[in-house]
């Protein structure tokens, strides 16, 4: 090896810390959480004032959809744009992660030539092998069973709109899916209380929805009853009866889940400041009535445009930790 040669491999970065993933709600701490959520209100203030905030230039995202999306890639993609990054779409028609080539192999590949990757898939362990042979931070974007991103945005919502969330109660009312899970995490690390409300056989899976580590600052209690769930709540939440990949389930879900639609009734023996949340889209007449999602408690336009916000934070600290 020339002189030139070993001159330019000694300034290749050495010992670096290891790399964090964020797969679940339960990967952080509550400490880290009280700092991406002042950190989102920090970054959005810049954003409305235009103000330019860009400490990801040269900095590229790559994001890989297996399942179709909206919010979530305008959400990362303007996000990345706005912190002066640069982004890779890819989805299942033109990648191969799964199919021709192994996962290991597409996460080899791909997080050598970006700095950090947003997956969007089906089950959570093909996230989890990705992550584990990314040489870069990979966030999970939705699985079948979380859905962190979404459950930061509306947190820092309610924020936004009542103050700390901690020792309030948060009523889900509807499928025990990825988002009452990741509901399920967030009230173990932030301190408030979770009622859950499903039809019986779509209840959480607490196996799935349980912390990879010990955590019990916040309650969780389970209703057959939505409207006690709902009774002297501070945040009403629901989504989809039918989420992604369950299609085939649709009629018999609507019928089972005919009690569980969050309409005045409800929102009625909740506080008479309850704020109500959908991670959209919403389907009117069925989880939610018209009068609820469009009417005053409805804070759901803020919740979807707080993705954007809380997601910049979030890959800013992946990549450069905390900033002052």
């Amino acid at each position: 090896m020339s002189p030139s040669q070993q001159a330019l491999f000694s300034t290749l970065p050495q010992g670096a810390p290891p790399v964090r993933h964020y797969l679940q709600f339960a990967d952080f701490s509550t400490d880290e959480y009280h700092y991406l959520l002042e950190r989102t209100a920090f970054i959005k203030n810049k954003f409305k004032t235009f103000v330019r905030h860009q400490p990801l230039v040269d900095r590229t995202l790559a994001m890989i959809f297996e399942k179709a999306s909206t919010r979530t890639r305008v959400s990362f993609e303007a996000g990345m744009y706005q912190l002066g990054g640069s982004v890779v779409h890819l989805t299942t028609g033109d990648s191969q992660l799964g199919r021709a080539e192994p996962i290991e192999d597409s996460a080899r590949v791909i997080s050598r030539m970006t700095d950090l990757v947003m997956i969007r898939t089906y089950e959570q362990t093909k996230i989890e092998r990705f992550a584990a042979h990314s040489r870069v931070p990979v966030i999970n974007g939705l699985t079948n069973e979380f859905h962190p991103c979404q459950i930061l945005a509306d947190i820092f919502t309610y924020i936004e709109h009542r103050g700390p969330i901690c020792g309030k109660t948060v009523a889900w009312v509807g499928d025990g899916n990825n988002m009452a899970n990741t509901w399920l995490q967030a009230a173990a690390l932030l301190g408030f209380h979770l009622r859950v409300s499903t039809p019986s056989g779509y209840e959480v899976n607490e196996k799935t929805a349980a912390a990879p580590r010990q955590m019990s600052v916040g309650s969780y209690k389970t209703y057959s009853d939505p409207l006690e769930a709902c009774t002297g709540a501070d945040l009403v939440t629901t989504d989809v009866w039918t989420s992604m990949g369950y299609e085939a389930e649709n009629e018999v879900r609507r019928t089972a889940f005919a009690a569980w639609c969050v309409n005045s009734r409800l929102m009625s023996v909740a506080k008479s400041d309850a704020l109500f949340m959908h991670c959209l889209p919403a389907h009117r007449g069925e989880e939610v009535s018209a009068d609820v999602i469009d009417g005053p408690q409805s804070v759901v336009w803020d919740e979807a445009e707080n993705r954007m916000h809380v997601q910049k934070a979030l890959m800013e600290y992946l990549l450069l930790g905390r900033k002052t």
